[in-house]
């Protein structure tokens, strides 16, 4: 929390905008989570970047899919769809966390397009409930990662190339995979160019991004 603390008085104040690209937070049950320090703390680091000027967009993760509209409301900040196009610095960039495109892990897959729909259904339990059934998921999610093929949980150049092609960009960013590295993609005779962004468990750092071009900062 530190860090993030860090990053939102500091660098974040002063960007000409921020995108939060997923898994904000390790879990995520509804907006009521807010009652938590943890949450309540991250949302209010948020707010501070927003009300400095900076906007705040968040596109969602496999981890935080339930951020709704009190959350956001009281981080100040703008909820995306799961793959959007932003101009940032002058690129059009598609962002997205990047779990959609992690096509080859069917057991995922299938994972999340059974839960998605069915958000309305989880957020109606009692919290109590919801954070014990989050702690179990999250729980069987470790043991399942852990058991998977590496490849089975990178992206998939097919899913990748599609969304090159959908987006008509040449330039992605994205998390999910905890595998920081600058890709670079020919799609139908472009050069593309994809980054992808470290987690934060043991230390801090973003993507920064400029006419310059783009590089990793750690705070």
């Amino acid at each position: 929390m530190a860090a993030f603390e860090a990053f939102c008085k500091g660098p974040a104040r002063e960007a000409s905008a921020v995108y939060v690209l997923g898994d904000l937070f390790d879990q995520w049950v509804g907006d009521d989570q807010l009652r938590e320090p943890l949450a309540a703390g991250v949302a209010s680091a948020l707010r501070g970047v927003s009300d400095s000027g900076v906007p705040v967009a968040i596109i969602v993760g496999n981890r935080d899919f339930l951020l709704g509209p009190r959350f956001t409301a009281a981080a100040g900040a703008k909820l995306l769809p799961e793959q959007s196009v932003a101009d940032i610095a002058g690129t059009p960039t598609v962002i997205s966390h990047g779990d959609e495109m992690c096509t080859s892990d069917v057991g995922y897959q299938r994972f999340r397009s059974f839960t998605r729909p069915r958000a309305g259904w989880f957020l109606a339990l009692p919290y109590f409930a919801r954070r014990a059934i989050g702690n179990w998921l999250r729980h069987r999610s470790r043991a399942a990662t852990a058991m998977k093929a590496e490849a089975i949980l990178d992206v998939e150049p097919s899913a990748v190339d599609a969304a090159f092609r959908s987006a008509k960009v040449a330039r992605m960013i994205h998390g999910h995979t905890h595998r920081p590295a600058e890709h670079r993609h020919v799609v139908d005779g472009r050069q593309c160019e994809r980054y992808v962004l470290a987690d934060w468990y043991d230390h801090g750092s973003y993507l920064e991004v400029d006419a310059e071009g783009v590089r990793t900062r750690q705070l």
